[in-house]
């Protein structure tokens, strides 16, 4: 009754810990999911709503919104005159990069008239790590490295590597995924700013020399060489119910090219086509069906397409109404039917067809848990067939994407981490041979390996690589699954993408005991404290859950795992602050003394816990490791038993996990895969059936015959009879 009184008050705590470090109140300054009003996207008057005069300081008065993409004028008053002294553009304006919570960071950029960045603000953000383990201001402190960079830099987070042109710029510890994004956000934003007001120029490409084909292709063979491409957006990904037809389904193609626009247009077509066209401009045509307009309800005569532009490299080349004409007609055989079309022009010298470019679709999407607007962006990559270029395309060194670049930065690290993952499943295959060499008095030739592999668990993994699995995880590819999957999401933390492939693996091969009772660093830490605690001398002040209470508690942490999937479905900001009930972030990532005394009282209280009770966490709290259970109900194999198993104790009594019934029967979801019950399997002094067997024998003077895989003796042959 001492122990469950004992329990109960640490639940208690515990509970308090959690109620407390939920309701502490947000940062008064904080960016998190900070309302904004609407008509920050639409507004001429930026300024109006936001604090341009933080990021271009000196500046008094502001323009209305000016370009495509949009940008405001700074000036400064001087003696009744106004000077012309930066430039204040939102991030959200330009480009629509997410961060790890799959949504942008909304952010306010100054840049002076030479280029250089005067300021940056972040105004809103959906990164729950920064509400919940990295403090907001860490970002803050990120983006204020950009202050006095020149946006035609280039600038990487790492260390700039000997003999590279460019700056490199501190990361923050933790959220990898969020500054990566954020760097390409104001670099981009800033170059495209840069490019359009003329601070810094546009280098000509060399222009496109057509082969000498001229061939008359169907619609079908237009689609199959390249030459008709095909962007399609459907409603769900812009936030709205899911629908049969697409929001958008544009299919396009470069008219330049001989072949190309002779089957669109007709011969004559083609040749007026071409006349219209002056040196070094270029024809694209669309046509489009879907529930909406590629063109845009609010184009006017002297305004801008603000639906559709063209991408290459840095650049974005935009369409007004005197880039417009009319797509009359699709000659080519099999063309499809469509409800619009148009015909645009690129007149900018810059753009070359002899490269690849980009058709974008550009437009807003509701965030359906707080009805917030984003700006964003779809497209799809073009490049005229190598057939129609005289010599073939040209050698394009594309850069790496952001997920690979940190791949390749940590290869070392990455390669000692597979190594470990690699070498803890071979040694847990061969659990077989590795038991039947111990015995329930000698059993580190088990432990000698699961215990290593805790201490890199908790040293390497954890505290080291910062790879520790978390709810959170689940949630975010659940939400992936049901919108829009994105991989670069998942592959920028290259630890945490293959940490999850193990963990999928083994828990459907063995179950999830293999990563719960073995590699998870939180559970490695709980069940060492537990070890060490009993090795010192307070053994006989652990006990276990009576196995009437146990099997009731263990039900709390499937509770909490549909619970945060119920609210994520609502709120994934709000199911992110209801996953504190993992203490991953608080023990790992940000450390206990670096958090509010409620997150660091609730990690002390679960630790504490477990220097009494065998991982308390992982038995009755954890979320991962309930998400993780289920799936372990088809496991490929499980642990051995034995007929005699189903009447015989022994090994439920040794039993850290509670997971051997009353009937011997093992329950996979529950079980930490410690092999105390194998080691005991094949032990013919600990396990009953066995040592009754071996008394059996030794009075029968019988040989003792090794003991099978079955977990049984070998049967004796017997001996043939002599001949007369």
């Amino acid at each position: 009754m001492k122990s469950l009184s004992a329990l109960r008050g640490a639940a208690m705590a515990a509970l308090f810990a959690v109620t407390s470090l939920l309701s502490l109140p947000a940062a008064a300054e904080s960016a998190y999911e900070a309302p904004l009003p609407a008509e920050i996207n639409s507004d001429p008057d930026l300024c109006k709503h936001v604090p341009c005069a933080e990021v271009v300081p000196g500046a008094d008065s502001f323009s209305p919104r000016k370009g495509k993409p949009a940008y405001v004028e700074a000036y400064r008053s001087e003696g009744g005159q106004k000077t012309l002294v930066g430039y204040a553009f939102l991030s959200t304006d330009i480009v629509d990069i997410p961060a790890y919570s799959g949504k942008p960071v909304i952010t306010l950029i100054g840049m002076d008239t030479k280029g250089i960045i005067t300021g940056t603000k972040i105004l809103r953000h959906s990164e729950p790590i920064l509400l919940l383990g990295i403090p907001e201001s860490v970002l803050t402190k990120f983006i204020k490295q950009y202050l006095g960079k020149y946006v035609g830099d280039k600038i990487e987070i790492g260390k700039a590597r000997e003999g590279e042109a460019m700056i490199g710029l501190d990361a923050i510890t933790g959220a990898t995924v969020t500054v990566i994004a954020q760097n390409q956000v104001i670099m981009r934003s800033g170059v495209a700013i840069a490019r359009q007001v003329g601070i810094l120029k546009v280098e000509p490409k060399p222009q496109i020399k057509f082969a000498a084909v001229n061939d008359t292709l169907s619609w079908a063979q237009l689609v199959d060489e390249g030459s008709v491409r095909r962007l399609t957006v459907q409603p769900e990904q812009l936030g709205m119910p899911r629908a049969a037809e697409p929001y958008v389904d544009m299919q396009y193609g470069y008219l330049n090219t001989p072949s190309v626009g002779r089957s669109i247009l007709g011969d004559n077509g083609y040749q007026s086509l071409m006349t219209q066209l002056k040196p070094g401009e270029h024809a694209i045509f669309i046509i489009s069906n879907g529930s909406d307009s590629f063109k845009g309800s609010g184009f006017v005569r002297g305004g801008i397409f603000d639906r559709v532009q063209v991408g290459q490299d840095m650049d974005a080349y935009t369409f007004r109404d005197l880039d417009y004409l009319n797509l009359w007609g699709v000659k080519a055989a099999g063309a499809p039917a469509y409800k619009e079309s148009a015909i645009f022009i690129i007149r900018d010298p810059g753009f070359s067809a002899a490269y690849p470019w980009n058709l974008v679709f550009l437009a807003n999407k509701r965030d359906r848990e707080t009805g917030h607007r984003d700006f964003v962006s779809f497209s799809d990559e073009y490049w005229v067939p190598a057939r129609y270029i005289e010599g073939g395309r040209p050698k394009v060194v594309k850069p790496d994407a952001p997920w690979l670049k940190v791949w390749k930065a940590r290869a070392v690290e990455i390669g000692l981490f597979v190594a470990l993952l690699v070498a803890v499943a071979t040694v847990y295959a061969n659990r077989d041979a590795l038991t039947r060499r111990s015995t329930r008095k000698n059993k580190w030739p088990v432990n000698a390996f699961k215990y290593t592999f805790w201490i890199i668990s908790i040293g390497f993994v954890g505290f080291g690589m910062l790879a520790q699995p978390s709810i959170t995880q689940v949630l975010t590819w659940f939400h992936s699954l049901l919108f829009k999957w994105q991989w670069e999401l998942f592959l920028t933390d290259p630890f945490i993408f293959l940490f999850w492939i193990f963990i999928i693996l083994t828990t459907f091969v063995w179950g999830r005991g293999l990563f719960c009772g073995w590699m998870c660093p939180f559970g490695s830490l709980s069940e060492l404290i537990y070890k060490v605690a009993g090795a010192i001398g307070l053994k006989r002040f652990q006990f276990a859950l009576p196995m009437k209470w146990h099997n009731r508690l263990k039900w709390i942490k499937y509770a909490v795992f549909f619970g945060l999937l119920a609210v994520s479905v609502f709120s994934m900001g709000l199911a992110e602050m209801l996953a504190e009930v993992e203490p991953f972030k608080t023990t790992f990532l940000v450390g206990m003394f670096n958090r509010a005394w409620p997150y660091t009282l609730f990690v002390a209280v679960l630790l504490g816990l477990s220097i009494f009770i065998e991982r308390p966490f992982c038995k009755y709290l954890c979320p991962l490791g309930a998400s993780l259970a289920m799936p372990s109900t088809f496991r490929w194999f499980g642990l051995k038993r034995k007929q005699e198993c189903n009447t015989c104790k022994a090994c439920a009594v040794g039993c850290g996990s509670l997971a051997i019934d009353e009937h011997g029967r093992i329950d996979h979801r529950e079980c930490m895969h410690c092999l105390d019950c194998m080691v005991l399997y094949t032990d013919e002094h600990a396990c009953p059936p066995l040592a009754q067997e071996r008394k059996r024998r030794t009075k029968a003077g019988l040989p003792l015959t090794p003991i099978g895989k079955d977990g049984y003796y070998i049967p004796i042959k017997p001996v043939p009879a002599a001949k007369a």
